[in-house]
């Protein structure tokens, strides 16, 4: 085990399977004590639970249930968090859902939905974390880091997402807003915008049509993987990137640069 975030406290949504599940994982090898937050413990693509894997390796994780779109479900997260381990070093607001469908075919039950999951819940995340964090002492200049999950396609677009490109734009935005308005008090505050990464699991992110033009599209030779979007959130997570904040770091293989 490595020790770039030795002593970290993190708290990752959305970990039990895909981005967040890598996340949690690259974390808790790097030193973190790592709590993992999620609707369930089991992963969509199947194996081992997240807090087993970590375990099983020899680092520090629990698990708590908690929707993300429910303010009650992240302030008691925290809270239990502080309660365990005295503080809240990380926060990676992961966790996120899709509609798969475009405008017209978009209902407005689903776009509620992923407006709640993916915008409010990142809001929630941010908000709670954050009220913790500047309550804290300094740790080497910082008193809390927040990293977003964006998308490339909250850049671009999001072929038959309306609702899930919008949201990622959203998290990008929000980034800015943050760092710059937080910044005095000494949070930092990223996003990550992942490009193609093939994680798995099933729906939507396994369309045949969608891999094919997403190959096509990125210059380098293979899609991204879970541990990919994982090594830029250990970074950004370490006393290493400490001058950077409000940035949006690309993780797309090039696919933005064509």
């Amino acid at each position: 085990m490595s020790s770039l975030l030795a002593g970290k406290i993190a708290v990752i949504t959305g970990a039990s399977s895909g981005i967040g599940r890598a996340t949690a994982i690259s974390f808790a090898a790097e030193g973190a004590a790592v709590v993992i937050a999620d609707i369930t413990s089991e992963a969509l693509e199947g194996g081992e639970t997240t807090v087993d894997i970590i375990e099983r390796a020899g680092g520090t994780a629990s698990f708590e249930t908690a929707d993300v779109s429910s303010w009650d479900d992240v302030d008691s997260l925290i809270t239990q968090t502080v309660a365990r381990h005295g503080r809240l070093d990380v926060m990676v607001n992961n966790a996120a859902t899709y509609s798969g469908t475009a405008l017209l075919e978009t209902s407005i039950e689903q776009w509620e939905q992923v407006m709640a999951v993916n915008m409010t819940g990142m809001f929630y995340g941010c908000k709670r974390a954050i009220q913790q964090m500047i309550t804290q002492e300094p740790r080497n200049e910082v008193r809390g880091r927040v990293i977003n999950l964006g998308s490339q396609q909250g850049i671009v677009t999001a072929p038959r997402d309306t609702a899930y490109g919008v949201s990622k734009a959203g998290a990008i935005y929000i980034t800015r807003q943050i760092a710059c308005d937080y910044a005095k008090d000494l949070i930092v505050c990223n996003s990550i915008s992942p490009g193609k990464i093939v994680t798995g699991k099933p729906g939507l992110t396994m369309d045949p049509e969608l891999l094919a033009n997403a190959v096509r599209r990125t210059p380098w030779p293979r899609l991204g993987r879970p541990d990919d979007i994982a090594n830029a959130a250990v970074f950004l997570a370490s006393d290493r990137a400490t001058f950077i904040t409000g940035s949006n770091l690309v993780v797309d293989g090039g696919w933005l640069a064509r």
